[in-house]
């Protein structure tokens, strides 16, 4: 559940940090009235990922007509599969130095994670790769319990709470130039009053957000290859086997027991909506679910969808044989076994590139 940046920084402004002067708007003319009412201002696409900047969400207006031409090309663009619904307009700083504060989840480590960057402005993924000794990073002992001083901090579940940038402005003033709160999904009961309160948080990753509508458990990744499996350890092995193989996985789809004919179709509509995926990967294990049906309801399902991408099933357990012959009278590549799949997958997917 991620909140949008203005969301994030009115939470920031009730514990006391500082955040700059800022309005909505939703069209252009509001952007303009902001900017009226506050002097220059950022334009600011409000859509829950980074790389605003790089991708021309974010423009600085030095009156209220260039605040209305900024705000009308910011509204309504594509960033990173989302469709920008609003702009925030919050004052321009005069910005002395940036820093990165970031609190999260470190899952190598198995801990929580406290991080603090001189290199703020950037992506944190990008320092970590350029320059990882320019990350100050700090493991909470969360065994300890709350250090002996009275506060009153809400409890969000926040899986990620960065400020990125904490600017340091010319006269000494430390201010939130940015802020991003993504609270866990597991425990959004707890906490009904985020959606009360903005009328609806908007979530994710475009996919994922569509992939959950349909009831499927996916994680998007950054790859060119669609993965589908029945069972998340068999999903996870799958990862590994393109990787291996030279290949790179667009995602984790486990369609679990049963692998009907629609939730087999769902899954590979969520796929190819992705326009980086080059071909999909299905790696189905029959114990309940018998080989034949997996392979009808597949034939079945990149029919209705049209499908042209190269698509790699590899089918074991019941009645395997059976489903394997459908898939080849189909023309679907049947792989032996997974690791021949997987070697396939990557093999058509590079011919295409």
């Amino acid at each position: 559940m991620k909140l949008l940046e203005y969301q994030a920084k009115e939470i920031l402004s009730s514990l006391g940090i500082q955040i700059p002067a800022g309005k909505v708007a939703h069209t252009p003319d509001e952007a303009a009235a902001a900017c009226a009412g506050l002097g220059p201002v950022a334009i600011k696409a409000q859509v829950p990922v980074g790389g605003r900047g790089k991708a021309g969400g974010i423009k600085l207006a030095g009156t209220p007509d260039e605040a209305r031409k900024a705000a009308a090309q910011i509204i309504g663009m594509d960033i990173k599969g989302f469709k920008v619904p609003l702009v925030y307009c919050e004052t321009a700083l005069e910005i002395g130095r940036e820093i990165y504060l970031g609190f999260t989840v470190d899952r190598d480590a198995r801990a929580n994670i406290l991080m603090l960057s001189a290199k703020g402005g950037m992506e944190i993924e990008q320092v970590a790769e350029e320059s990882p000794e320019s990350i100050a990073r700090l493991y909470p002992n969360p065994w300890r319990g709350p250090l002996d001083f009275k506060l009153t901090i809400p409890e969000l579940d926040a899986i990620t709470a960065e400020i990125n940038p904490l600017v340091v402005t010319k006269t000494g003033e430390v201010i939130a130039g940015d802020a991003k709160l993504e609270v866990d999904e597991n425990a959004a009961w707890r906490h009904k009053d985020l959606e009360e309160r903005y009328g609806g948080v908007v979530e994710g990753d475009p996919y994922e957000v569509e992939a959950k509508k349909r009831g499927l458990t996916y994680v998007s990744l950054d790859g060119e290859i669609g993965i589908i499996g029945n069972g998340a350890g068999l999903c996870m092995s799958t990862l590994d086997l393109v990787q291996r193989a030279g290949g790179r996985a667009a995602n984790f789809c486990d369609i679990g027991g049963g692998a009907k004919a629609e939730v087999v179709e769902n899954a590979l509509a969520v796929i190819l909506m992705n326009p980086l995926v080059k071909g999909v990967l299905m790696n189905v294990f029959g114990g309940i679910t018998r080989g034949d049906e997996v392979a009808k309801g597949l034939v079945h399902a990149r029919d209705n969808l049209k499908m042209k991408l190269p698509l790699v099933v590899r089918l074991s357990g019941t009645r395997e044989e059976e489903g394997r012959k459908i898939l080849k009278e189909n023309g679907i590549e049947p792989g032996a076994n997974a690791w021949e799949a997987a070697q396939k997958i990557v093999e058509l997917t590079r011919v295409r590139a």
